[in-house]
């Protein structure tokens, strides 16, 4: 009698939070991340002014509690597996300044495009953390074949998505996700949209113009060849928009512009009454709300920080950043608005090197309201992937353009309410 085969090694979920590392790692990201100048200032009702320099910070910014975790499990993961090799699957999330420590901590980064061929040569013996947008499941099947440790920090908002597209392909609806087809989020999201048999559906849109040419074929047809070329690389395999758009359920990308999801969803809901009637329409669409909801705190906070008298204002944080660009988005309709990576980016009073959203590029701008001898308020804000002490070093940045210099700042800041 021949033997069975031996069972694949089973990917090791392990808890690395225990109370003594986790005594450790507060310390160091208290340490690497914490500002006690933009404590004081948010004591001081968010703003700081010195003379004739003032600065505004938003409400809410920076660091949101699904961050916080997956930094703190990947450091706890770095201590924890001390003598092991700890990979991670990209970026633990979208910020230079926090995957810069990870590096210098000996955490190994795999590029997108190398998970598989990488992941294929890893064993037992290895630690991977996935980061917080998730990974796709082809490639959490194979570290689960490889038997590697995981060290899981995907979001909680992000798994309520997956169990959402999960529930389409389950009752034969098609997911029309809202996001950007290349992130790695919408990714891991796309790869649960095809269900646990694997027969689901998805479709990625990301622009008004795209949802509104879904909304056309919906209503009248067209060519599907010209529509698989258009979206190329945004739909699941074998997806037929002549069959596949007949019962659709939408979700999204976290991290998108809660307002152009809302459209995204009223324009395909009409879509699918104006073809099916509005009885029938209720039955073939599906809606509910998976914005993140400290993504939607940053962009309400914003609002407010807007409604008040700004001259220019700053957003600070990574450039592949989703819901930091959405909240550049919608400064820049308003005000002077510049994309920075960190102070350093302010180079002098009257030069700033910022990311243009349009040309899809960095590039150096000519700004007047730095330099001028008039009052000025600057506004401050930051997306949920960005640390407290870059916004510290930018409020220190400006002033220090303005000729206040550090000491003075934070004296300034503890005087009144540090």
């Amino acid at each position: 009698m021949s033997e069975a085969p031996p069972k694949p090694p089973r990917q090791r979920r392990v808890n690395v939070r225990t109370p003594e590392v986790m005594a450790r790692v507060q310390a160091e990201v208290e340490q690497h991340y914490r500002s006690p100048l933009v404590e004081g200032v948010r004591a001081q009702g968010s703003v700081l002014q010195i003379g004739n320099t003032m600065v505004r910070l938003a409400r809410d910014f920076g660091f949101c509690y699904g961050v916080e975790r997956a930094i703190d499990l990947a450091y706890a993961a770095r201590r924890v597996f001390a003598d092991r090799s700890v990979y991670l699957l990209g970026e633990i999330i979208h910020n230079p300044e926090v995957n810069r420590q990870l590096d210098e901590m000996g955490v190994i980064r795999i590029p997108i495009e190398e998970h598989m061929q990488r992941i294929a040569e890893l064993g037992e013996e290895d630690v991977v953390i996935v980061p917080a947008f998730g990974a796709e499941t082809r490639l959490m099947n194979l570290i689960q074949e490889r038997g590697c440790q995981v060290v899981d920090t995907t979001c909680g908002d992000v798994m309520s998505v997956w169990k959402r597209v999960r529930s389409y392909a389950k009752t034969g609806f098609t997911s029309i996700i809202h996001g950007k087809a290349s992130h790695e989020e919408t990714r891991a999201t796309s790869s649960r949209a095809l269900g646990d048999a694997g027969n689901g559906h998805f479709l990625v849109v990301l622009t008004l113009e795209e949802v509104d040419y879904v909304g056309d074929y919906i209503r009248h047809g067209g060519d599907p060849a010209e529509f698989m070329r258009r979206f190329k690389g945004a739909t699941s395999p074998g997806f037929d928009p002549d069959l596949h758009l007949q019962r659709i359920g939408v979700a999204n990308q976290t991290t998108m512009l809660k307002s152009e999801t809302e459209e995204i969803q009223r324009r395909l809901q009409q879509a699918i009454v104006d073809r099916d009637g509005a009885e029938t329409g209720a039955e073939n669409f599906q809606v509910f709300d998976t914005i993140c909801g400290a993504t939607q705190e940053r962009q309400d906070s914003l609002f407010q920080l807007l409604n008040k008298p700004l001259d220019i204002l700053l957003v600070v944080g990574g450039y592949n950043s989703s819901n930091t660009t959405h909240l550049v988005e919608i400064g820049e309709k308003q005000l002077p608005t510049f994309f920075i990576r960190t102070a350093s980016c302010l180079e002098d009073l009257t030069t700033i090197v910022h990311f243009d959203l349009h040309q899809k590029a960095e590039t150096r701008s000519y700004s007047e309201k730095l330099a001028s001898e008039a009052p000025i308020v600057v506004g401050i804000t930051a997306g949920a992937s960005c640390p407290n002490n870059l916004i510290e070093d930018t409020i220190y940045r400006v002033f220090e353009l303005r000729g206040i210099p550090r000491d003075a700042v934070l004296q300034a800041a503890q005087a009144n309410g540090a």
